[in-house]
């Protein structure tokens, strides 16, 4: 359960934006989405090889 404490006089909005950002952390949403349509092991192995020569690419570029 996602508890965000709220001080006296904050902005609801400001709590709000914290229970989001909160939310996205625990990452409900993105496994809803994955688990909404099967996908094979390979493909998952797949992408996960995918984004990882992605990032490599990112930080070699920084250096």
């Amino acid at each position: 359960m996602i508890v965000v404490p709220v001080k006296d006089g904050e902005n609801i909005e400001r709590a709000l934006k914290k229970f989001k950002r909160k939310f996205e952390k625990t990452g409900v949403v993105k496994e809803l989405r994955a688990r909404q349509q099967f996908n094979k092991p390979s493909v998952i192995r797949r992408k996960a090889k995918e984004h990882a020569i992605y990032v490599q690419a990112l930080h070699r570029e920084e250096q």
